[in-house]
């Protein structure tokens, strides 16, 4: 495609940052370099990230918060400081309102137990959009089902994007929490997520956001937001996998109940009774991933050192320039064409299947999704199997979007 010449100029040294990804520079797929479109599952590490774990396990290994000798209070003055890191991140006003978890989907089962043990009766809603992911619905389906509770969903239309005159009438005051995804995994969409908690702070109900696909791609400011709760996870922001954030607002965080028992959330501990302890540690049971967090905030480092509205900025480009390209190929369907999307593209071409379209390309070298991207329900909302998503980053090119439109005309040309 010739109109990367009407674009503006990226706003980033892209072959300088992929210099930065040990991954992007060795890996080979079947003898071809690898173009890798799977960001939306999980993002690639740059050196700097497997350096600070390199660090972490070789030079001060040790358990946080319960040792007086000089590794462990290393290891924990770094992982504090990796959870101040993480709120200043995300503009927090205190650090004690970051929960390091072991992901989103974590995040959100210890809101949904929590919050809904301490707030949710018989006869109450619960509710979520359209285009979630499956960790946003089967908790709140877990925990209505434990009190009796019902779950209501936000519908969408045909372009992928929430009926917001729905929502509006949805709102009552059976309503007791609204859980919502910031950016669709498997269409990009983008939610008026502050539309939605202004609505829903005018009737005092809470709004739990998953940012897992929105804390890599937009700049999130909580305290503007105002969302009581937000969760993402560290290996879609180039952090490692298995850590991940529970932003939750100090107010509501002080008035659940612990999510487990076990050693660092207590004060004191009778056979008789156990004190638990203050925030964030009240929600941490067990020896946490001091490794994993100490890692995240490497990579939230080394993003906000690249340039965070760079980043938003040349991403943009890259997925109009990628939807442009797209629409060239014969017999695509998009899944989703929302006004307003980031991260994600899902098609389909033909009635070819998600499936045999991925296969080939991985066998030139693409790595995308295939399948239903865990949104099951959504998928039967749109009557079809699955998809292909190719998901972007800022170390992708403009040149590797090229590859995946010749590489879609000749798979789909093997497949017809």
């Amino acid at each position: 495609m010739d109109n990367v010449s009407t674009l503006t100029a990226p706003a980033l040294d892209v072959a300088r940052i992929r210099k930065d990804f040990p991954l992007l520079q060795q890996a080979t797929v079947y003898g071809l370099p690898l173009v890798y479109f799977d960001n939306g599952a999980t993002t690639q590490k740059p050196q700097v990230v497997l350096d600070t774990l390199e660090q972490y396990y070789t030079g001060y290994n040790s358990n946080v918060h319960r040792g007086v000798h000089h590794l462990s209070q290393k290891a924990t003055d770094a992982y504090e400081e990796a959870r101040k890191t993480a709120a200043a991140y995300i503009n927090a006003q205190y650090s004690h309102e970051v929960i390091f978890t072991k992901g989103t989907t974590d995040s959100i089962n210890l809101v949904a137990s929590s919050f809904g043990r301490t707030f949710l009766q018989a006869g109450d809603v619960v509710l979520i959009s359209a285009m979630e992911h499956h960790s946003n619905i089967v908790p709140w389906q877990m925990i209505c089902e434990e009190k009796g509770a019902e779950l209501k969903v936000i519908p969408i239309n045909e372009r992928g994007e929430l009926l917001m005159d729905e929502f509006s009438r949805l709102l009552d005051e059976r309503v007791k929490i609204i859980a919502v995804t910031y950016v669709s995994n498997t269409m990009g969409t983008i939610n008026p997520v502050k539309d939605i908690i202004t609505q829903a702070h005018a009737r005092n109900i809470p709004v739990l956001l998953d940012a897992a696909q929105a804390i890599q791609h937009i700049t999130i400011d909580v305290q503007a937001l105002q969302p009581d709760f937000l969760a993402f996870s560290g290996h879609k922001i180039y952090g490692p996998t298995g850590i991940g954030v529970l932003y939750g607002k100090e107010a509501w965080l002080n008035k659940m109940p612990p999510y487990q028992g076990g050693g660092d959330m207590i004060k004191t501990v009778t056979f008789a009774k156990t004190i638990y302890n203050e925030l964030p540690y009240k929600f941490e049971a067990g020896t946490p991933d001091v490794s994993g967090a100490i890692g995240l905030a490497a990579a939230l480092n080394y993003l906000q050192q690249v340039g965070l509205e760079k980043i938003q900025q040349y991403e943009e480009q890259l997925m109009e320039y990628a939807l442009q390209a797209l629409q060239q190929v014969p017999g695509i369907r998009f899944i989703g064409q929302a006004a307003h999307r980031s991260g994600a593209i899902s098609f389909l071409v033909d009635d070819i299947h998600p499936y045999d379209l991925g296969e080939l390309l991985d066998k030139q070298g693409i790595a995308v999704r295939t399948g239903h991207h865990c949104t099951e329900p959504l998928m039967d909302l749109f009557k079809i199997p699955g998809t292909v998503r190719a998901s972007l980053s800022f170390y992708n090119t403009f040149e590797e979007v090229d590859k995946l439109v010749a590489a879609v005309n000749r798979a789909a040309a093997m497949l017809r």
